[in-house]
């Protein structure tokens, strides 16, 4: 007997013919003998439709009693998925994140998960009972629903599966697998059969919407067996440890035979950027600039400190989440006194493209062709980030595509076999 935790994301779950689908799926596990634990999203838009309430009730809404109302879509298809099951003979009930409970931290909005109580679910479980919980949701120490982050469902599934001391981690998209790129962009991206942990960390964070960021940071740390499938291959597929989805794996795992330079190329139009103009040239400058921003838990990407003015001053330009950049200018001219800077200016018509690859650590190189790809082709780049396995750079957000075709080309990463 194996213990199983399958997640489903909105798409999945986005309607009741659907829902019934996910709980075909599960019932095959169930009847093949094995424990599982199901997570879920909420339906696909049902959370955008929540989040456009608490905007439209107040632009500078409490956080805790966001995350009550943005909970809710889980909360439903939850209950949804439970009755399915219950309609198609499989034993199965719902438990809210308070319930069992999953205990965060109270950084409402984007908590984190701190320890999973599996002594109800493991009795459940026992007892023959499919655990349907939604994803997403927890709770703090003062009792009060937090949520995760955008995406958090699957973190939620990672850390459950690790609490459970899972066999695998199954999360079901749209998509069947990890692609070197968006096969809507480039029709010639390859799916992948393995990526690295360390791989997949990057291309989350650098805007591949496969999985989240945190859920893959989990999963390496706890070492949790993740395997990316398509929910949508039909009721006859094979089952899930058969189906040819991308294991996510340890690098000893990837064959010598199998490692490429680059693995993939990811692009995000949800970046920011702010210049702030004259700051003042002295020790601390900076300091004062990204700690209150660090304190409103805003992340900052790309940092770009100019050569300073001959006044004594310089210019500093670093990128936010787009959903991040009211809040991060409200903060910044808060602090506007001690900070020093003349004037503040912002940029939302960006987009960040990175390659990433794990063969970057070995081969020279990797930074020049895409600065020499994409200057080839006028696409002008407004600022660099890099680390051991990555290379980021800014540019318009028009050029886009462009930038990620020429890119996957340019690396050899085209399928032959493509139409």
């Amino acid at each position: 007997m194996a213990r199983i935790v399958m997640k489903f994301g909105g798409t999945s779950m986005a309607g009741i013919e659907r829902i019934r689908s996910v709980a075909a799926r599960v019932k095959r596990e169930v009847t093949a003998g094995n424990q599982v634990a199901v997570v879920v999203s909420a339906m696909a838009g049902e959370t955008d439709r929540l989040v456009g309430f608490c905007r439209e009730a107040s632009s500078l809404y409490d956080a805790r009693e966001y995350d009550v109302v943005v909970s809710a879509g889980e909360q439903i298809t939850s209950g949804l998925l439970a009755i399915a099951l219950q309609a198609a003979g499989v034993p199965a009930r719902s438990w809210l994140g308070w319930q069992l409970p999953i205990a965060t931290s109270d950084a409402h909005a984007s908590a984190r998960i701190e320890h999973i109580d599996m002594a109800a679910l493991d009795a459940s479980l026992a007892a023959g009972e499919v655990a349907v919980i939604p994803g997403f949701q927890g709770v703090d120490a003062d009792g009060r629903v937090t949520t995760l982050g955008r995406g958090g469902s699957d973190t939620s599934a990672v850390a459950m599966a690790a609490a459970m001391k899972a066999d695998r981690c199954d999360i079901y998209t749209d998509v069947d697998g990890v692609y070197t790129t968006d096969p809507r962009i480039v029709p010639r991206a390859r799916k992948l059969k393995k990526v690295t942990y360390e791989e997949m960390l990057e291309l989350a964070s650098v805007g591949a919407k496969v999985l989240q960021t945190r859920s893959v940071g989990l999963a390496m740390k706890e070492g949790v067996r993740v395997q990316v499938l398509s929910s949508f291959t039909g009721e006859d597929a094979p089952m899930a440890d058969t189906l040819p989805g991308t294991m996510i794996v340890g690098e000893e795992e990837i064959d010598d035979m199998e490692r490429q330079l680059i693995t993939g190329i990811a692009h995000d139009k949800n970046e920011a950027k702010i210049t702030l103009i004259a700051v003042p040239d002295k020790p601390g400058a900076v300091a004062a600039i990204f700690a209150p921003l660090a304190r409103a838990n805003i992340n900052v990407d790309m940092i770009i400190q100019n050569i300073a003015h001959a006044a004594g001053s310089t210019d500093v330009t670093f990128t936010v989440p787009a959903a991040d950049l009211a809040r991060s200018i409200e903060v910044l001219n808060q602090g506007r006194g001690e900070i020093g800077f003349s004037e503040l200016v912002h940029d939302t018509r960006v987009a960040k493209i990175s390659v990433v690859g794990v063969g970057m650590r070995s081969h020279a190189g990797v930074a020049s062709t895409m600065f020499s790809t994409l200057g080839e082709r006028g696409i002008n780049i407004q600022a660099i980030s890099t680390s051991e396995i990555k290379v980021s750079v800014l540019i318009e957000e028009d050029y886009t595509e462009l930038a990620v075709r020429v890119l996957h080309t340019a690396y050899g990463l085209d399928a032959e076999d493509a139409a």
